[in-house]
């Protein structure tokens, strides 16, 4: 089915609810890849569509900055985008290169795979939460608890806390659905999830100071900035980008692969009778069902991208939604394929921005696909999934199972 362009709105949260908008993300790979997109508020950015210029604008973050405008469409006041510059995704060269140099240590494969048996532990224990429940909403009963467990423990966070901290990250990249963020919700992605959970991180370092256990928490904090120490204000904000990404992300990653799992029943046997798939299956989840839409960026001086031209000061979107299924780099690429391969997905980004925490992700899903497999546990949906209204975030908000011996 043919779609008008000039009905084609790529901003409007609505049009994310009942599924990302597939085709009309097709039509415009091959008629217009870099398209511009307006806003509500009156401002434009450039929809960045095709794999390759994804890859192109991410690997120059020196013309395509994360740091002047931030990494969402909407533009943030001055002193609340100036307060974000202190978090790594937001970061660029040279401060980036030094704080992710400093910190990369701690989340080494060898330092992630030391907590394989902590995190199997936790995965195996919510499997059997669920079985003995019966029925369950999977995305916050279950899913949700992984990363908010394995971080908490991590970081030596209180475990009463935990789901203070893990409802604060949904709010920030769920703050466009009103269900998720009522008190907060706006036309934009702003809310006070990011600002309470810097002002809890901040008082986790001050109270943290003088402890030494050895948790994650007392080496990041011993991580130098500039040959000191993070101030307090510091740590905050990376404590906001390590909670959102670790928490957010990887729910996502649980909750919308059991339901692409549950949707694609022959590619649930076929992992079910083969779980050296399990690797591959949690890529091609990445690519078919990844976590976030899009990352922005700004032009800091003209550019071109794919014959565009972009001017200086312009904003853009690396949309991961259609680079993932760019038909130029995946063969049938609205397919779900748990044995794809290769699998070139973008969802932990590319280039100097690339998830840091990429490797505690995959362990992290990997273990939980193995504990769900060896229980030998049925699980059937058990009403409609539902999904967040946002343009940022590809996420559930309920899917509703039931898990049987």
């Amino acid at each position: 089915m043919a779609v008008a362009l000039e009905h084609i709105d790529l901003y409007s949260p609505d049009g994310y609810v009942d599924a990302p908008p597939y085709e009309v993300f097709a039509t415009l790979r091959r008629e217009h890849p870099v398209f511009r997109q307006e806003m509500p508020d009156g401002t434009w950015y450039w929809a960045v569509l095709k794999h390759a210029d994804v890859v192109e604008v991410s690997r120059d973050p020196v013309v395509f900055s994360a740091e002047v405008g931030g990494v969402v469409l909407e533009d943030q006041p001055p002193e609340q985008l100036e307060q974000t510059k202190n978090m790594l995704l937001m970061m660029d060269p040279p401060r980036h290169t030094e704080l992710r140099k400093n910190v990369y240590p701690h989340f080494r494969p060898r330092q992630i795979a030391s907590l394989a048996d902590r995190i199997r532990v936790i995965c195996r224990g919510l499997v059997e939460r669920g079985v003995e429940a019966d029925e369950v909403e999977f995305v916050h009963d279950l899913a949700a608890l992984v990363p908010s467990e394995v971080f908490g423990e991590m970081m030596g966070i209180p475990p009463e806390d935990r789901p203070q901290i893990n409802r604060w990250a949904e709010m920030m990249t769920g703050g466009q659905d009103p269900d998720v963020n009522p008190d907060g919700y706006t036309a934009s992605s702003g809310n006070d999830g990011s600002m309470n959970m810097a002002i809890y991180g901040m008082e986790f370092a001050k109270a943290r100071r003088d402890h030494h256990g050895g948790d994650l928490g007392d080496l990041l904090l011993a991580t130098e900035v500039n040959g000191q120490p993070m101030t307090d204000l510091e740590f905050g904000y990376f404590f906001v980008q390590l909670v959102t990404a670790g928490n957010d992300t990887t729910r996502t990653m649980i909750s919308s692969g059991l339901l692409a799992l549950l949707e694609h029943p022959e590619q649930f046997d076929r992992l079910r009778a083969d779980p050296s798939l399990i690797p591959s299956a949690l890529d091609e989840i990445l690519r078919y069902a990844n976590p976030l839409h899009y990352f922005r960026r700004t032009a800091t001086t003209d550019a071109v991208v794919r014959g565009q031209e972009i001017k200086a000061g312009e904003k853009l979107a690396m949309i991961y939604t259609s680079a993932n299924r760019d038909e130029d780099v995946f063969d049938a690429p609205d397919r779900f394929d748990i044995g794809r391969t290769p699998n070139p997905q973008l969802s932990f980004g590319i280039g100097e921005h690339y998830c840091l925490g990429v490797h505690l992700a995959k362990l992290e899903g990997r273990i939980w696909l193995e504990e769900l497999l060896a229980s030998g546990a049925t699980v059937e949906l058990a009403g409609e999934p539902r999904r967040q209204r946002s343009n940022l975030n590809n996420a559930l908000k309920a899917l509703p199972v039931r898990m049987y011996p």
